[in-house]
Parts: structure tokens; C-alpha cells; sequence
């Protein structure tokens, strides 16, 4: 059976980030998953977390100032210190929540650098954080986006997501598999999973169009679950979806999963 991750940063908005952890229990959640922590003191994400018995099993890397547009800063070349400097805050989170995997948002390329130097700077400091995470014990993740969404993302495809784990030659440097950015930019969503599931670390899950709750859209995730049990992957599922009304009226599609 598929294990899913609430992703607090799109569910439970309805109230303030720190009741989110209660109502993702409530609601049947064993784990959750979020964008950023860094706003809050790691003693607050903890307590949230015990008194609800939940699992964090995933959060970014600093990806610059998000509120302003940014949407990662590991291509720029003008910002590898900040970069490294992410790193080692993330690093501090991720042990004292018990994370063991963070993401790293390539981020949308500068429109003075070219794509060669984008590339490369991301690679180098791929090749960097994934050293520094593995040092910890924590494994690296990258993420293809869909360029409908967030024009201008640098990574858009899992092959050149593969193509730039390769060029790191690291052996903690991972796939984060959105299921919904993916079939926007690729579809052949079974085969490709399949065809990679030893690179993929993480799965995410959006209904398209819309990026609603499955079964809102044209993704058949009936057949997706099932197809992912068959293959043995036992990874999480992070929910990270628009709830098309609220997010208790559209948890139908989870119940038979959440309740056992």
C-alpha cells in the first residue's frame, strides 16, 4: 500500500502552519512534508511533530527569497556562498527534525548567464551539497518542474535530471518525481517511473489539469498506485496539491489509505 505524506504547505491552509500538523493527523496522516521550516525555531517543528506522532520526511533547501519570485538559487552563479551557507542551515533542521532527505530547487536561470554556465554552477554545487548531506546521512534530491507553472525553471525533464546526477558522480544525489509537473512536460508517467525507480527517491502527486486532489483531473492514479505497489517501491507520496474546495472535503480519494 502506497504511503502518503501530507504536504503542509498546500493542505490544511485553511488554518495557520503549525495547526497543520494537528489536522494531518486527525485526518489519518503517519507522515508530513513542507516547503521551508526555516521560519519557525526547530524546538516549535518538533513539538508540532511529537504530540502528533508524525514523521517529517521531506523539506527544501534555502531557495532564496521566495516570497519576491525566487524559486531556488543553486544555478546562479553570483550565489554560491549563499548557496553553501543554505546547505549547512539545512543541515541543522533536517538532523535536530530527523529528516533524511532534503530537496534542492534548481531554481529559474538568471537571463544574463548563459544555460552552459547555469548547468555547470548547478552541477558543482550538486556535487557540493550532496557531499556535505552525505556526510550527515541525509540523501540529496532534485526536482524537474514543469515550465507552465514557473517559467524559466532550469530543470524540466527527468532525463536531464539523470544527465546532471551523472555529471556529479555522486552516489547521494536522487530523483524527486512530481507525478503532476511530470505528466505536464513528459506523460509515459508508468514507463518512466519504472525505467528509473532506482534514482527515484521521492514521489509527488498533483492531479492535472488544475493541480487539484486525484481523481479531479485526467492522471489515472487507481492505476498508478497499484502499478507503484507492484514495482516495490516503498518510498512516501507527498500529497502536494490545491485542494479544489478545502482540503477535508477533498480527501476522499486518500480515505482508503489514511485509515489503517
Amino acid at each position: 500500500m502506497p504511503k502518503f505524506a501530507a504536504n503542509l504547505t498546500m493542505l490544511f491552509n485553511e488554518v495557520g502552519f503549525l495547526e497543520r500538523f494537528d489536522q494531518a493527523a486527525q485526518a489519518g496522516f503517519k507522515a508530513v512534508e513542507f516547503l521551508f521550516p526555516y521560519d519557525y525555531p526547530v524546538e516549535q517543528l518538533q513539538q508540532a511533530l511529537a504530540r502528533n506522532q508524525l514523521k517529517l520526511v521531506l523539506h527544501n533547501l534555502p531557495a532564496g527569497n521566495w516570497a519576491g519570485g525566487e524559486r531556488g538559487i543553486a544555478c546562479h552563479p553570483e550565489r554560491i556562498e549563499e548557496f553553501k551557507s543554505g546547505v549547512d542551515q539545512a543541515i541543522v533542521y533536517a538532523t535536530a527534525l530527523g529528516v533524511k532527505q532534503l530537496n534542492c530547487l534548481a531554481g529559474i536561470k538568471p537571463q544574463n548567464v548563459s544555460a552552459a554556465d547555469a548547468r555547470r554552477v548547478l552541477v558543482d554545487n550538486l556535487k557540493y551539497a550532496a557531499e556535505k548531506l552525505k556526510a550527515a546521512g541525509i540523501r540529496l534530491l532534485i526536482e524537474p518542474i514543469n515550465t507552465f507553472d514557473i517559467p524559466g525553471f532550469f530543470l524540466n525533464h527527468t532525463q536531464q535530471a539523470l544527465d546532471i546526477i551523472a555529471d556529479t558522480g555522486s552516489d547521494n544525489l536522487f530523483v524527486q518525481y512530481d507525478i503532476y509537473h511530470m505528466q505536464r512536460m513528459e506523460g509515459e508517467l508508468a514507463n518512466t517511473i519504472r525505467a528509473h525507480l532506482p534514482r527515484i527517491a521521492h514521489l509527488q502527486l498533483a492531479d492535472n489539469p488544475g493541480r487539484n486532489e486525484p481523481g479531479s483531473g485526467e492522471i489515472n492514479y487507481a492505476f498508478l498506485f497499484a502499478f507503484l505497489d507492484k514495482l516495490g517501491y516503498d518510498g512516501w507520496i507527498g500529497c502536494e496539491y490545491k485542494p479544489a474546495t478545502n482540503t477535508q472535503a477533498g480527501l476522499g480519494w486518500a480515505s482508503v489509505y489514511l485509515k489503517r
